[in-house]
């Protein structure tokens, strides 16, 4: 039987090309109508440390990066000795046999991949060295990765057909000395392409993609990881008239320009991570007290402190929800995929001006580097909203009453106070209780205006849910399919939308017997949030910088399943 899904993990040092290898595997394998996922992990060091990079192919949608490698490829001796226990019993190793030798093992394969690259007259074709005897390891035709090859480097330049000759010539080189080798892993089924155009994307490139699809005119970012690449692509691709991109001096200058652009009429954002997050809290506190719409894009991070800067985790949650002091609850959405991490870059901006303030948008390092294709988003109609401006006579009064009003523009006619002190109707300063009721009263009731959140269910009948949030949600909902399938009785929820939560989904969680929640990190913060909205949540916590395994997941939610039906009885 043909091979259905194909999981290579490429480890070695930073600069070696281990992320090059794994993203041009999957962009080839993309173009020719495969569903691919990658995952990269490396140290914080500019160059050099353990790194790896894997990518799983797949006939059908990939939900999480793969827990057995069918291949390892190790470019030197560390990365073989960290990763091969994860080889699957039917796996084999590639590795890098002019960098050092394996003994006893009859899973190995070894290429000298410098050598094999010199052959061809350019040293840096290593990587499809590798990719050649991929192809062979898999029975994949060759022409799939000559077209790839062919496509990338045609950039009208003299050099081109001297590269992609040097490159084919080290596919052809990798995959004969692969099939002298005798290993075979059996051939991968034919794809079947997605319908509808697909694009390779990674989630900070689809946050970017959504943010400019509803409009976005003014960013203003601080360089930070696992955020910057946001900060870049802005830089190169929000231009033209009427928009604005600033790198800043500090994540405090950041969010209060962000603010004053908010003032200013303009859609604004942020990004940034966990540290930075932190600094930004009293600016974002100002902009909840003034009403002021603005955008922060928080991309988590191990943490506290410098914390794992470039590993994932899932312990931002509670920060996002109360980045202030004070009373102040702010909107989340936590993207769960990279295909949503572009609604979650829409929703975001038309969340902040709807209801006129600042919303949190929560993603997590493992999406931010994630490549993954995706349904290519419609952007034929305007998919922005705008915020209700004031279009009336001077004295009027922006901070009257309990609900959301008209917001004037500088310049126009309204002129107001965007007062970070307790304010009246006009926004002068006041310490009046009554007016500390009404103003606190007036922010919070707001939020009713962002319960039109949508949420997935399955089985909505059974006892026991499973609920995951953010980028946990892939790993969660192929241990799902799992449990479902051996019959374990079992429902599924689900939602970006962590704040406000459509409340149809709240009560629905309220009425089962228990709620489990994987997520990354240890306090189980999402479980607590949801025990505050009277749901018996429980949590499944990993904080090792790496995505859940979906093997891991599987046994632990079929443990508490049995446990609460033991407790039942």
């Amino acid at each position: 039987m043909k091979k259905q899904d194909f999981v290579v993990r490429f480890a070695g040092e930073g600069g070696q090309g281990v992320v090059t290898s794994a993203e041009g595997l999957a962009q080839a394998m993309a173009q020719s109508g495969y569903y691919v996922q990658t995952f990269s992990t490396f140290p914080s060091q500019i160059r050099g440390g353990p790194t790896w990079t894997q990518t799983r192919i797949s006939t059908t949608t990939v939900l999480s990066s793969g827990d057995d490698l069918d291949v390892l490829v190790a470019f030197n001796e560390d990365a073989y000795n960290n990763h091969k226990d994860d080889v699957g019993d039917d796996g084999v190793i590639v590795y890098n046999s002019g960098d050092f030798s394996v003994e006893n093992s009859d899973q190995a394969l070894g290429l000298d991949f410098a050598e094999l690259a010199k052959q061809t007259g350019n040293n840096r074709a290593a990587n499809f060295v590798v990719m050649g005897a991929l192809a062979q390891l898999v029975d994949l035709p060759i022409n799939i990765l000559e077209d790839f090859n062919r496509e990338k480097y045609t950039r009208g330049r003299p050099s081109d057909d001297q590269i992609i000759d040097s490159n084919n010539m080290a596919l052809g080189l990798g995959f004969e000395e692969a099939k002298t080798s005798g290993f075979n892993l059996g051939e991968l089924a034919d794809a079947i392409r997605p319908e509808g155009d697909q694009i390779l994307i990674n989630g900070n490139q689809a946050i970017s993609l959504g943010a400019v699809a509803a409009g976005l005119e003014v960013f203003i970012g601080y360089p930070i990881s696992p955020a910057t690449p946001i900060l870049l692509w802005m830089e190169a691709n929000l231009v033209g008239e009427g928009k604005f991109v600033y790198q800043s001096s500090s994540e405090i200058e950041s969010i209060t320009s962000l603010v004053g652009a908010g003032y200013a009429g303009k859609k604004a954002m942020t990004s940034t991570a966990g540290p930075g997050f932190s600094l930004m809290g009293e600016g974002i506190g100002l902009a909840w007290m003034a009403e002021i719409p603005c955008v922060v894009v928080n991309v988590q991070r191990g943490g506290p402190s410098t914390g794992l800067p470039t590993k994932t985790e899932q312990s931002d949650l509670l920060t996002a929800l109360y980045p202030g002091h004070g009373d102040l609850k702010m909107p989340v959405i936590a993207p769960g995929t990279v295909e949503e991490c572009f609604y979650a870059g829409l929703m975001s901006v038309n969340w902040a001006e709807r209801y006129q303030g600042p919303v949190v948008l929560l993603s997590e390092m493992a999406l931010s580097e994630r490549n993954q294709n995706i349904p290519k988003p419609d952007l034929s109609t305007d998919l922005g909203e705008n915020r209700q401006v004031y279009q009336g006579n001077n004295g009027y009064l922006r901070y009257d009453g309990f609900e959301l009003s008209p917001m004037p523009i500088p310049g126009q006619s309204g002129s107001y106070v965007a007062n970070g002190s307790e304010h009246d109707a006009m926004g002068d300063t006041t310490h009046l209780p009554s007016r500390h009721i009404q103003m606190t009263e007036r922010r919070f009731s707001k939020l009713d205006l962002l319960k039109d959140g949508s949420f997935e269910s399955q089985n909505s009948d059974a006892s026991i849910a499973l609920v995951p949030w953010g980028g946990t949600k892939g790993p969660a909902l192929d241990a799902y399919n799992q449990l479902v399938a051996d019959g374990v009785d079992l429902s599924w929820y689900y939602t970006m939308f962590i704040h406000p939560m459509p409340p149809e989904m709240i009560e629905a969680l309220r009425q089962k017997d228990l709620v489990i929640v994987p997520e990354l990190n240890y306090m189980g913060q999402y479980a607590s949030y949801l025990r505050s909205e009277g749901i018996n949540a429980t949590a499944i916590t990993q904080y090792t910088g790496l995505p859940f395994k979906v093997r891991r997941l599987v046994t632990e939610i079929k443990n508490l399943v049995s446990n609460q039906i033991k407790v039942g009885v």
